[in-house]
């Protein structure tokens, strides 16, 4: 009995221990709203694109100043004037959506960008080092922004963000344009400017994927039940076994 009892107690441990992974499943769940508007259906990735627009606005203007007055480089300082141009009109743009489309939009750079600009502060005025932290810097960053922007513009069916995006998109692509003009930017960082990977062709099969292992988009039903069967099954078999035992020494 002393081991079907340490069997028993050793279950109930790794029952408790799938808990936390059904807890991941049903959290707090992703704001995946879709409000409907004069202009069309608003969803979470329109919402999310907003507020990148703003936060870019928030941090490359100053950026786009400090080209103009800390760069010795001609073709830095013309970067600095397009970011200064481009991000003006855009914030503008943006803050007037977000009041027409009810989406809060913040009003300081994250703490990223915030230490962007402080390395950017910190690198000496008129130096090779200030230019190829502001170039490589930024051409980074607005990568990352021209990504979303351009799969907000491919899949929404709002006509206000749809012509922003418009917007967002040439103004953000002028931005690239420049920087890159500077010579500036490191094209074998690849962890900051990855490498394009070559999509799945149209109505190709998706790749299945393998699960090898209890993961976190576990159901709390299912775990309970994977949790209950192990137990009755380990409980029925440690019976069966001393069982056995015990009608053995019995006939000895």
């Amino acid at each position: 009995m002393r081991l079907l009892r340490s069997a028993a107690a050793s279950l109930i441990v790794v029952f408790a221990a799938l808990l936390p992974l059904a807890g991941t499943a049903i959290g707090q769940p992703v704001n995946t709203e879709v409000e409907q508007t004069q202009w069309g259906p608003l969803d979470a990735a329109a919402r999310d694109m907003l507020v990148k627009v703003r936060l870019a606005g928030l941090w490359e203007g100053p950026a786009g100043q400090m080209g103009v007055e800390k760069s010795a480089n001609p073709l830095v300082q013309e970067a600095g004037r397009h970011l200064i141009e481009g991000h003006t009109d855009l914030d503008a743009r943006v803050i007037e959506l977000g009041k027409m489309l009810n989406v809060p939009l913040p009003t300081a750079p994250n703490a990223d960008q915030q230490g962007w600009l402080r390395e950017m502060t910190a690198a000496p005025a008129g130096s090779e080092e200030f230019d190829k932290v502001y170039a490589n810097r930024l051409r980074a960053a607005h990568g990352k922004v021209y990504i979303v922007l351009s799969q907000v513009r491919a899949g929404t069916r709002n006509t206000l963000i749809r012509d922003f995006a418009d917007v967002c998109m040439r103004t953000v692509l002028d931005h690239i344009t420049v920087l890159e003009k500077t010579g500036k930017v490191d094209f074998t960082d690849t962890k900051n400017i990855p490498i394009a990977t070559v999509a799945p062709a149209a109505g190709a099969a998706a790749t299945p994927q393998v699960k090898t292992a209890v993961g976190p988009e576990m159901s709390m039903p299912l775990i309970v039940v994977i949790g209950g069967v192990l137990i009755v099954v380990t409980l029925v078999g440690l019976r069966m076994l001393l069982g056995g035992r015990a009608k053995q020494r019995f006939r000895g």
